[in-house]
């Protein structure tokens, strides 16, 4: 009686033909289809002939997906395609250095959420739709700037794209921008911001009585839900400006310069920044559609991020590649 090696049995199954779509060894031939050999997945139930360099291409593209959108590394990649780390990284970098473009979709009554995160090397400005999150254009640069900004808005309109309102979070050159490109569109100011840094300048623990008001004020603003909630929140923030005036306004001088500054410029910072916001912080009140905050886009920075993290040592061109892929697959969902 023969005794077969484990050894033996391991190369066996690794030899053995796997299903490009599921990876499964459950695969069985299936007779011929064209002069080649047709296989059978038992697994996930697909047909398939062997190995041209175009189905190669295909199949291998299966394991980019999950390489770029589950955060797989190439050891587990390599683990469950059979296949070696060289032929991956070599089939992945091919794709990276052909990374498509994002298709625009043509809609309606678009509620845009518009941000920008940085990478080492390079700025990451966002359009995206708060309908289903699908981004509808990206752009590449060293910051936010202005007429960066207003080129792409005019592309999007001029391409179909019907914007009802834009929801940022009131970086200056967003503002001019959209000022100058859709001056008709509705800015909502990202009320996540307005709250984050008036908290960053008023401390945790304010000494002064108008600092701690204030800051109970600010924390309130995420909790305004209907129109109620809004007239009784400025008028709160009215009266607070009433009792503090003369503090808010207090200075203090340099007497050998000449010169004079804000005394309390942190708690004035503070209530300049929601002053100037207000007109347009409450516009979801009146249409619901409208997103209140940039919440939605900041997760999906957030997630591209850990992706990216996960492949380090990618260079610059490969790290805007493997972006542009994500945010292509992404959009794919």
């Amino acid at each position: 009686m023969k005794v077969v090696s484990v050894n033996f049995f391991c190369s066996w199954k690794v030899k053995k033909k796997r299903c490009w779509a599921c990876g499964s060894l459950e695969v069985i031939r299936w007779g011929k289809q064209c002069g080649k050999q047709r296989f059978k997945c038992k697994d996930c139930g697909i047909f398939f002939t062997r190995s041209s360099k175009d189905q190669t291409h295909r199949n291998r593209f299966v394991w980019f997906k999950k390489w770029v959108l589950e955060r797989q590394t190439f050891k587990t990649l390599c683990r469950e395609s059979g296949l070696c780390k060289d032929t991956l990284q070599k089939t992945f970098y091919r794709y990276l250095d052909q990374s498509p473009l994002v298709k625009i979709r043509k809609r309606e009554k678009v509620n845009l959420r518009l941000d920008a995160t940085y990478f080492k090397g390079f700025c990451l400005v966002c359009y995206q739709d708060s309908l289903d999150g699908y981004t509808q254009l990206i752009r590449f640069s060293d910051g936010e700037h202005y007429p960066e900004i207003r080129e792409d808005l005019a592309n999007l309109i001029q391409l179909g794209i019907q914007l009802e309102s834009i929801t940022t979070d009131g970086h200056k050159s967003i503002l001019k921008a959209i000022k100058s490109a859709v001056p008709e569109v509705t800015v909502q100011r990202c009320l996540v911001h307005i709250q984050r840094m008036c908290l960053i300048w008023l401390t945790q623990y304010p000494k002064h009585v108008s600092g701690q008001e204030l800051r109970r004020l600010v924390l309130l603003i995420l909790q305004i839900k209907t129109h109620n909630d809004r007239i009784s929140w400025e008028k709160s923030l009215n009266d607070w400006q009433k009792r503090h005036r003369e503090y808010l306004n207090e200075k203090s001088f340099n007497l050998e310069t000449a010169r004079y500054w804000y005394t309390h410029k942190l708690l004035r910072r503070s209530y300049q920044t929601i002053k100037r916001a207000l007109p347009n912080m409450f516009h979801y009140l009146t249409n619901p559609t409208i997103p209140a905050t940039t919440n939605g886009i900041e997760g999906f920075f957030s997630h591209l991020k850990n992706h990216l993290d996960i492949h380090r040592g990618l260079t610059l061109s490969h790290r805007v590649g493997f972006i542009r892929w994500y945010v292509f697959l992404s959009n794919e969902k």
